[in-house]
């Protein structure tokens, strides 16, 4: 419980978490980004850490020049780990799946409908399910899995890794880095981390409303 209070309260306040972990730790701040979205898809249990929110959020810092965090720099880390996190979700549930679909701990940390959700996500959309659940927090997390439980070959699961990370990064990167520090952004910039949450997950809702009517 209270681990998911601190997540709570760092996502509803990444831009003062960002500013204080980038002033305590410099350089070693790229990191831990880079590990917080690794993980995010990567670690497949870990799908509530911040994602859409924290790039937005590492790009307005970036945009102040003080705050000595370089905006390519992060492009490419980003990139790299969202790229790497689903490429070790795919080969987790490639060699690992039918293991821990067996283990209790992992049935208590995975729910059943969060699965579901990616399996009729992908069989909706196909290869093009890996880019487009980029998109789509928690879904983002278990379509690789998905992905890498079927025949889907490798190649093919990769070139569509490579698009939808590189256009979701470059959103997040573009939209904080131009608009973080307009001053109507600053000043209400816990409800905007908000609202990118919400819209992010719209589609998630959308998805589980509908495979439970259907399941009815």
């Amino acid at each position: 419980m209270q681990f998911i209070m601190q997540l709570f309260d760092f996502v509803m306040n990444v831009d003062r978490h960002l500013a204080g972990m980038v002033n305590e730790f410099g350089h070693w701040s790229y990191v831990i980004l880079f590990l917080i979205i690794f993980i995010e898809t990567g670690a497949v249990i870990l799908p509530f850490l911040p994602g859409d929110s924290l790039l937005f959020a590492a790009a307005a810092l970036a945009a102040n020049q003080a705050s000595g965090l370089n905006i390519y720099l992060l492009f490419v880390l980003f990139l790299v780990a969202a790229c790497g996190g689903d490429t070790c979700n795919f080969f987790i549930s490639k060699h690992l799946n039918h293991w821990l679909q067996q283990k209790s701990w992992f049935n208590k940390l995975v729910k059943p409908e969060y699965l579901q959700q990616a399996e009729e996500f992908f069989d909706r959309h196909g290869g093009k399910a890996i880019a487009l659940g980029r998109f789509i927090p928690i879904i983002r997390t278990f379509v690789p899995f998905v992905a890498g439980s079927g025949a889907m070959k490798f190649g093919r699961f990769f070139h569509y890794n490579i698009i939808g990370s590189l256009i979701w990064v470059l959103i997040c990167l573009v939209c904080g880095h131009l608009f973080g520090n307009l001053p109507f952004v600053q000043e209400h910039f816990s409800m905007i981390v908000l609202g990118i949450i919400f819209v992010s997950v719209i589609p998630a809702i959308v998805g589980l409303l509908r495979s439970r009517k259907t399941s009815k």
